[in-house]
């Protein structure tokens, strides 16, 4: 009788765990919500489709990289006058949801705006260039540019917005996962910065 009583309270407990998990995953969505209309809607967008290129699209980022930018922001690691104080009061609860919340979002590609230009940046971005020692971006960030839950997601993103981030890895003004991106900036042309930038825009 004991044994069938204590079976029957694990069963009980166990079918409640996934009943919590749900309710958590809730309470961290509308907190996400909360969050991105009060502070992150402004400059990307309710969606993460920010309407600005200087400002980086956050839809469909992977979730544990968006969560260790905004830790990175906060503890002064990756500098910005803008997002430090955005992301100092958030905890490493609200930044892992607000990095699910903008990993569940769908961006969309941007369409070629100069085919040559774009083959250009396809074939730097395919197989770098070996004249200068400039590897291919798609040895770290994926031949469709996904990334990594360690590595950004590249596609679709802003040109202008990439970039930016090029030129601040090569003058050593982005301060955080600097050690291959300064090697490799250095090494762009700016030709293939532009052309590199345009082709991941078009990515999907």
């Amino acid at each position: 009788m004991r044994q069938a009583i204590v079976g029957g309270a694990l069963l009980a407990i166990s079918a409640l765990f996934p009943a919590l998990a749900s309710a958590a995953d809730a309470g961290d969505q509308k907190r996400a919500e909360e969050i991105v209309a009060a502070r992150c809607a402004l400059c990307h967008g309710k969606g993460g489709e920010s309407a600005s290129a200087v400002y980086p699209r956050l839809a469909g980022q992977h979730a544990e990289y968006i969560a260790r930018q905004l830790a990175d922001f906060k503890s002064g690691k990756r500098a910005s006058e803008t997002m430090k104080p955005q992301a100092e009061s958030l905890t490493p609860e609200e930044m892992a949801a607000l990095g699910a919340y903008f990993e569940s979002r769908k961006g969309a590609p941007r369409r070629a705006q100069d085919g040559e230009l774009v083959a250009v940046g396809r074939y730097i971005f395919a197989y770098g260039n070996r004249y200068s020692g400039l590897p291919a971006c798609a040895s770290c960030h994926g031949p469709q540019g996904h990334g990594t839950a360690q590595l950004p997601r590249l596609a679709g993103q802003h040109p202008r917005y990439i970039e930016d981030q090029l030129k601040q890895f090569n003058k050593r003004e982005r301060t955080n996962d600097n050690a291959v991106m300064h090697t490799v900036a250095s090494r762009l042309t700016e030709l293939e910065t532009h052309a590199v930038a345009e082709y991941i825009a078009t990515l999907d």
